[in-house]
């Protein structure tokens, strides 16, 4: 094909992108079963982890939940039990450990099954300026953060690729998409995050593994004790997010193939006006919605937990 005749294909079929997502701002995607999917879920003892599980319970899904909480993992279980989960799985795994993916990954196979929809949520998070951030725990929020998506893709993406069937969803986070104090370590597996899940999106489409779909999750902070103590500037433009919206909001993206979630809907709006501001305005921008200083007042999950 010659430049001039790609070049209007191109055009044709950005126009009709541009034109569907408009339409399907109106007119809702229509939802997949996914009733008698093994869902893999990680840390899903508690937060947003187990909401999730609760949801894809509801659904018909098998439930394979990973965590290192056991009790945590116990409650959940118990939990999705209740709310009609006929078959649920936990296993104590450490995420940030390449070989326990592995090994869990492995009984995963032999126990349950194929995973045919993989939700890394599993994070962690240090609030501290990156100066006073001790060596150890920069290098365990990249290793959870980051490096159990690499881990876990290995794991489980060859079987979604042998049958074209599957959906990896990365919990993220919109401090992936914008830097902030107190957050380098965090920012930078985020990013790092969102990168890797872009790049496996791509690699499918490549393969022409088109029933291999990618739900990339960006929210502001959720109210689950992770980021306890922040405050944010203007709570009605962008609000500690309740953990009940944000796992309904995430299990309908999955369910629409929705390739990219940012919560709430006002992060549309600012990433785009990130990428096209002078760097100086974008700063100006961060201190007047409060992103500056947003951590100043970050405690953090108590010990205990």
């Amino acid at each position: 094909m010659n430049f001039f005749l790609e070049t209007l294909k191109v055009i044709g079929l950005l126009v009709y992108y541009l034109l569907e997502s408009l339409v399907f701002l109106i007119v809702p995607r229509r939802k997949k079963n996914v009733s008698g999917e093994i869902v893999l879920i990680t840390g899903a003892a508690s937060g947003v982890g187990r909401l999730l599980s609760l949801k894809f319970a509801k659904l018909g899904a098998t439930l394979v939940l990973w965590d290192v909480n056991q009790e945590g993992l116990k409650e959940t279980v118990r939990l999705a039990r209740e709310n009609g989960a006929t078959r649920v799985q936990c296993y104590i795994c450490d995420c940030s450990k390449r070989q326990d993916v592995y090994r869990v990954a492995d009984q995963v196979k032999k126990e349950v099954g194929d995973v045919s929809i993989l939700v890394n949520n599993a994070g962690i998070v240090t609030g501290k300026n990156f100066i006073n951030s001790p060596d150890s725990l920069v290098e365990k929020t990249m290793e959870v953060n980051t490096m159990a998506h690499l881990w876990t893709y290995k794991a489980f993406l060859p079987a979604m690729i042998a049958s074209n069937h599957g959906h990896l969803v990365s919990i993220a986070s919109s401090a992936g998409l914008c830097g902030g104090t107190r957050l380098s370590d965090y920012c930078a597996s985020k990013f790092a995050a969102i990168g890797f899940a872009e790049s496996i999106d791509i690699e499918m489409r490549t393969l022409g593994k088109t029933g291999v779909k990618t739900t990339i999750v960006c929210p502001y902070t959720i109210n689950t004790g992770m980021f306890d103590g922040v405050k944010n500037k203007w709570p009605h433009l962008l609000p500690m997010l309740d953990p009940e919206y944000v796992a309904e909001k995430i299990v309908t993206a999955v369910r629409q193939n929705q390739e990219m979630l940012l919560i709430p809907r006002i992060l549309y709006f600012l990433f785009v006006l990130k990428n096209i501001l002078p760097w100086k305005a974008t700063v100006l921008l961060l201190d007047y919605f409060g992103v500056l200083h947003v951590m100043d007042t970050f405690k953090g999950r108590p010990k205990k937990e």
